[in-house]
């Protein structure tokens, strides 16, 4: 039943049905509409206040619980349902895995209109939470306060936060106290950090006046033992900054690349800026297998180790390679999955727009002594065409591993006129997968699909599709 409130509408008693797209769950309304839901899991029987009505759903926010689901189990985090990372934290492990494997599936038949193989189980992860090896954390002079905080008549004492940024709000920061994202001793650096930065009358930055000292904080930690931490200021005040980075250096000496960047510009993103080693080196490395991937403060690699090194082995299972292949790698970032593959191929040419990230694949390959590897720069709408094929060869194999995006429909018909005998193409949004996938339907013919689990707590998984020629 509903009760109307104004605009808003009330709904009572409705049942929890599915969980959807971006990490909200489903009921159905009395009028027989879908109403997403951001703070419930299936089997919950809820009051729902809705609070935005479009013509085919609406979105509303469970009130009142009348009978909680047997799929739930207690969060880990104390900030669970403030800070917005880790949403399905109360959903239990295995139906999180069923809710992935079910939306990727979904996605490849409805959006895609694809005839599927039998699905191959998707891959969980060992570790489900301290599985990630980049944090990024955020200074503010004005926390984010509860309702609770608000409504107190006590002193609210420090209003300085070292945390995330509240969903939606990108002036709002969480103070965190721990995170269960990153392994020790990511939340002893920044506890540290914050303490250190109070006691001695650091300023934290302020987004709206744009005033204050520090910025941003990144800790990256690697499966070597290697640590970074990149500190990011507003303005350089050379007497503060190094009483910041030398109390780092010396309560921490596993720190093994302590590096800054003085950024003054409206937004804090560091591609554009000079990123300065104060101690250490300048860059951190990664392995898998033997091989070794310098990581620097701006590289991109993918934030579990653990299961990219699961994903890469699936993706080289898919390309079913003899050694006599020419493969393309297409998004190749900085080379890892072309280099992971090298061995079994005759000659892997690899891709990316990014130059930082061939530059740092470049240097990757030569520091793994892989001659058979060859990575070009470009957009890849205008690079790989037809005199690039020319060129460098007929692939017989092409692996593809888009933004979020997927793929440029120009990049989509160039793989369709080159024609390779197989194509595996690996995403991290399952739904631009599926339309791509749509448009090669009538040449190609999906012999398997695997959902891999990167991000345990959150509706984030990665697929991988194999397509041979029909």
């Amino acid at each position: 039943m509903s009760r109307r409130n104004k605009r808003k509408q009330v709904f009572t008693n409705v049942e929890v049905v599915d969980a959807g797209a971006k990490g909200k769950t489903i009921a159905r309304a009395a009028d027989g509409k879908v109403i997403f839901l951001p703070n419930a899991v299936p089997g919950d029987i809820v009051d729902v206040q809705t609070f935005k009505k479009r013509k085919a759903y609406y979105e509303g926010k469970a009130t009142i619980f009348h009978k909680l689901s047997d799929k739930r189990v207690e969060p880990a985090c104390e900030h669970f349902g403030t800070c917005g990372g880790c949403k399905w934290q109360d959903m239990g492990y295995e139906h999180q895995l069923f809710y992935k494997e079910k939306e990727v599936t979904n996605n490849l038949t409805r959006i895609g209109h694809i005839e599927l193989p039998e699905v191959t189980p998707i891959l969980g992860a060992k570790e489900q939470y301290f599985y990630r090896n980049k944090m990024e954390f955020s200074f503010s002079d004005s926390r984010w306060l509860t309702l609770e905080e608000v409504q107190s008549d006590e002193d609210l004492g420090d209003r300085n936060a070292l945390g995330f940024h509240i969903p939606g709000m990108w002036d709002k920061i969480l103070d965190i106290k721990k995170c269960h994202l990153q392994a020790d001793p990511s939340n002893a650096i920044r506890n540290a950090v914050k303490d250190f930065a109070v006691e001695n009358g650091l300023e934290f930055f302020n987004t709206r006046n744009q005033t204050g000292l520090l910025r941003t904080m990144m800790i990256r930690t690697s499966s070597t033992g290697d640590i970074m931490v990149m500190i990011q200021f507003f303005k350089e005040i050379k007497e503060q900054r190094e009483l910041l980075l030398d109390f780092l250096s010396e309560t921490f000496p596993q720190i093994t690349s302590l590096q800054y960047v003085i950024n003054g510009k409206a937004n804090d993103t560091i591609y554009d800026q000079d990123v300065i080693c104060y101690k250490g080196q300048d860059h951190i490395f990664e392995e898998m297998e033997g091989l070794k991937f310098k990581i620097n403060a701006k590289s991109f690699y993918q934030t579990n180790s653990e299961q990219a090194y699961e994903l890469y082995k699936l993706t080289r299972e898919c390309a079913d390679l003899t050694g006599d292949e020419l493969v393309y790698d297409l998004y190749t970032g900085t080379g890892t999955i072309a280099q992971f593959v090298a061995k079994k191929a005759k000659k892997v040419v690899g891709v990316e727009s990014v130059p930082d990230a061939i530059t740092a694949a470049k240097e990757n390959a030569q520091l793994n002594g892989i001659d058979n590897v060859s990575f070009f720069v470009g957009d890849m709408k205008n690079v790989f065409n037809q005199e690039f094929i020319n060129t460098h060869g007929q692939p017989d194999v092409i692996i593809t591993d888009p933004p979020r995006d997927g793929m440029h429909k120009d990049v989509v018909q160039q793989i369709l006129n080159v024609a390779p005998k197989r194509v595996v193409y690996v995403s991290c949004n399952s739904a631009t997968q599926a339309r791509d996938l749509a448009l090669m339907n009538d040449m190609y013919k999906v012999t398997k699909t695997q959902a891999v689990d990167m991000f345990p707590q959150t509706h984030h998984v990665e697929n991988i599709v194999v397509l041979e020629l029909r």
